[in-house]
């Protein structure tokens, strides 16, 4: 029988508590994007190749994206609170290092390592905002809080190169990190006082478990991350991106046989899956991934090399979409506490692709600016009616006790979306590039985070068809999404009604 911590009394008003929890997931979540536009800075600054400099990305989603199921169930067994502060903790030291990595002489493999460290901060953070919203926010009211959640989720993924470009060019490469070092104090002090203590209802840990999917998960996202850095060769020795990627897969494989035989705290009851929201919606959230991180990579290398803007004014042009998302947040929580979630989701998805085909018809050498920031509008205003409607659908049925895997399967799966979403586009954008362009669009994809300088017009023209094309995947994928959101049932508390 499960053993119980004491617990202390819930909040009458869960809202400040949110508020506190949603600091640290913002910052997290911007964190995944802000290097991008600092490429060139890192390069000068460690005298590093891209390949060098693309790991700092890459070694935060690995470090972000493997321990999410293990923490999302480490909430349940030691308290949200507790996890989360923890977390937090190690995010913010880990930012310092980031930004002291030059000054300590460490060269790019002591920010890689310091990047690392901050994804497993971050995986232990992004569960517990989710399992606190479930446990703490009645059914028929955590509509609002997620729309709140999915609103910042939508919002910091688009921030993100905005921050990072204005930080860059005004106070140096340090300062996407140094930055982070306030804000987690503020985010700490803030959530030990105002996020309640819940209880606990873990009395054992699946190491089995926590083993197979560690490495299941590590092998098949590393692959997925490297596969276009190798060109599917040699990692080191005999091991390849193939035989990587099939180890991850068999011991992901294992991982889901061994929970379907645990008799006692499997690290994810496949129970969770018996609810045909939570399942649909954790096939929806990888699509929008997907397709919001395939949507953004060809979007700024045409805007930067194409049109020589910025990296800071590029990612103004999708501004727009963090305004709109944030202010239509409210809205998109009541209505996800009144509209069943097939109408909020499947129109907001099917919108979605049309926003990304639309903002497709944009990227030519010629058309005016103001096109793709009028597309950004419409991203904006559909993007709240997906993110909260879509969270909030996956844990709306969940038992207490499960809020913290739930949490832990859901936020995984969006990251194995974006990490899907990363690695195809890259892809697809060579692939394009040569068909166009041959071998002459090579060079300056390869100087595309610069910025400041339009390609030659002979090769601006292939070069934008090629971006142009590759964003008809992910507008494609998000309609996979608007499917499976039509298969949605009605949430028990209208079924009350």
């Amino acid at each position: 029988m499960a053993v119980t911590a004491p617990s202390q009394t819930l909040p009458t008003n869960p809202w400040p508590a949110l508020w506190a929890l949603v600091i640290g997931f913002f910052m997290i979540l911007v964190d995944s994007t802000i290097v991008s536009v600092a490429t060139p800075a890192l390069m000068a600054a460690f005298g590093a190749g891209v390949n060098q400099v693309l790991w700092v990305t890459s070694a935060y989603l690995l470090g972000y994206a493997v321990p999410l199921l293990i923490t999302g169930r480490l909430g349940d067994r030691v308290g949200p609170r507790r996890v989360y502060l923890t977390g937090l903790t190690v995010f913010t030291l880990a930012s310092l290092w980031c930004g002291l990595s030059g000054e300590l002489g460490q060269g790019i493999g002591g920010l890689v390592a310091a990047r690392a460290v901050q994804g497993v901060g971050a995986s232990m953070m992004t569960p517990q905002t989710m399992a606190v919203i479930t446990r703490t926010f009645p059914a028929e009211r955590r509509g609002r809080a997620m729309a709140l959640w999915g609103a910042t989720a939508g919002v910091a993924t688009l921030v993100g190169p905005l921050a990072g470009g204005l930080l860059v060019d005004t106070l140096g490469w340090e300062w996407i990190f140094f930055v982070n070092v306030p804000i987690g104090i503020v985010g700490f002090v803030l959530a030990a006082r105002l996020v309640p203590r819940l209880e606990t209802h873990s009395h054992s840990f699946d190491l089995l478990g926590v083993g197979l999917s560690a490495v299941g998960l590590f092998c098949t996202v590393f692959a997925l991350q490297e596969a276009q850095t190798f060109a599917w060769g040699q990692i080191w020795g005999p091991v390849s991106v193939p035989l990587m990627l099939a180890v991850g897969v068999l011991m992901l494989v294992v991982f889901v046989w061994w929970q379907g035989r645990q008799r006692g705290e499997p690290l994810v009851p496949l129970s969770l899956f018996a609810d045909r929201n939570f399942s649909l919606a954790n096939g929806s959230i990888t699509a929008m991934a997907f397709t919001v991180t395939a949507m953004i990579f060809p979007f700024y290398i045409w805007a930067q090399t194409v049109r020589g803007l910025s990296p800071t004014m590029a990612a103004l042009l999708l501004a727009p979409s963090s305004v709109m998302s944030f202010a239509l947040a409210p809205l998109a929580g009541r209505l996800t506490d009144r509209v069943h979630p097939r109408v909020l989701v499947g129109t907001g998805m099917a919108l979605m692709s049309l926003a990304v085909w639309l903002l497709s018809r944009t990227m030519t050498p010629e058309a005016p600016l103001w096109q793709p920031a009028a597309v950004s509008v419409l991203l904006g205003v559909v993007s709240p009616f997906i993110w909260g409607p879509l969270s909030t659908t996956a844990t709306r049925n969940l038992a207490m006790d499960r809020a913290g895997a739930g949490a832990g399967v859901y936020n995984a799966t969006r990251q194995m979306g974006a990490v899907l979403g990363s690695a195809a586009i890259a892809v697809l954008m060579e692939a394009r590039i040569v068909a166009h362009l041959g071998g002459s669009g090579a060079p300056a994809a390869d100087g595309m985070s610069g910025g400041g300088a339009a390609l030659p017009s002979a090769v601006a023209d292939g070069m934008s068809r090629a971006l142009s094309e590759s964003l008809l995947v992910p507008a494609a994928v998000i309609l996979i999404g608007a499917v499976l959101a039509l298969f949605f049932e009605r949430p028990r508390h209208m079924a009350r009604r």
